[in-house]
């Protein structure tokens, strides 16, 4: 289930701090409602038309997408998807609605009727911005060549949310930063960035829980800036939070060096030997295990299996593996019996 997914199974630029890139497009078509007043006939309408567009608007991508109908997913494999950051929990809530279309390696998803008629995501594996953009934008651009978006030439993109009227782009980065966590100066970036108007969020999105010192960083708002503000915005932030986790790896090396080898010997130790772990727990010591592998503590183990690690000790991912659902104390059994598994096949 993790085989296909571009930004779990391949490494990216500055793949040690940046996990993933990810551009969203958000679009709604002329003359009708927004999805959350839409009745049902009219959401079928709009799933036909955006997946009609896609498939007749080019002979490459006619055998590239796939179009997956939410209410025919049963809501396990709906979760899975949301788990691989390829649906917004916004599409799994209006699943009698709702569809999403994907390319083969998933690293683009178009989302009809989440909270507007479509959110076109790109999703690349570290800081690939301008290449996120490149694609999202090409398929913006076939999209609009055979359906009448509603714009208005003031106000530019008009959507659901305020926030996104305008270009209607949310840039994002997912950055883990353990060291700035370790070291007391967490508080002090996150602050910063949404100073200048940058909204941080934990793993998977608004209202989510910082876990495992992963951090979502992203634009807060679209109106009066062009998309490349926004992405060169974020690009330059995040090179200047590369910089401050670096700085703060070093000086733990420098001032705290066996202590930083023996928690991450140790987080190692619990993963490839214990019989029970919580999600919490888990992204907890797989953070610390990353952190060791990117700092030559580890050897041998590839960051990007402890991506598929990351995903796949998920509550609704460890259930489909099982294929059947599963109490917590089952997870929890289950998602160590997972991670000793995935580190001894290191």
């Amino acid at each position: 289930m993790t085989a296909m997914t571009k930004w779990i199974n391949e490494v990216g630029p500055q793949n040690d701090i940046i996990i993933s890139s990810r551009i969203r497009l958000a679009r709604n078509i002329r003359d009708y409602p927004f999805p959350i007043a839409l009745i049902k006939s009219k959401s079928k309408e709009i799933i036909k038309e955006v997946s009609d567009s896609v498939i007749s608007g080019c002979e490459i991508l006619k055998n590239e997408f796939l179009l997956q109908e939410m209410e025919f997913l049963n809501p396990l494999d709906r979760q899975v998807l949301m788990e691989k950051h390829l649906i917004s929990p916004n599409l799994i809530s209006n699943a009698d609605k709702a569809a999403v279309m994907m390319n083969g390696d998933e690293s683009i998803s178009i989302m009809i009727n989440e909270e507007d008629h479509i959110r076109i995501q790109c999703l690349l594996p570290g800081l690939q911005l301008d290449e996120a953009w490149s694609m999202a934008d090409k398929v913006d651009d076939l999209l609009e060549e055979r359906i009448s978006y509603a714009f208005d030439e003031q106000l530019g993109y008009l959507t659901s949310c305020l926030t996104n009227v305008g270009t209607g782009i949310r840039a994002s980065v997912m950055v883990h930063l353990p060291a700035l966590t370790m070291t007391g100066y967490i508080n002090r970036i996150l602050q910063a960035a949404n100073q200048i108007g940058l909204a941080v969020r934990g793993i998977y999105g608004e209202g989510t829980e910082f876990a495992g010192n992963v951090f979502q960083i992203s634009n807060q708002l679209t109106l009066g800036r062009s998309e490349l503000d926004i992405i060169g915005n974020l690009k330059d932030v995040s090179r200047q939070i590369i910089q401050k986790e670096r700085d703060a790896r070093a000086t733990l090396i420098e001032n705290s060096k066996l202590q930083l080898e023996d928690k991450v010997c140790r987080s190692y130790g619990i993963l490839a030997n214990a019989r029970i772990l919580t999600s919490q727990e888990a992204m907890k010591l797989l953070s610390d295990v990353r952190l060791g592998i990117d700092m030559g503590i580890i050897n041998g183990i590839k960051c990007k299996n402890l991506n598929q690690i990351m995903i796949m000790t998920q509550p609704a991912f460890l259930q489909k593996l099982a294929n059947k659902a599963l109490s917590t104390n089952e997870r929890d059994t289950r998602r160590a019996s997972l991670v000793r598994e995935k580190l001894g096949s290191e």
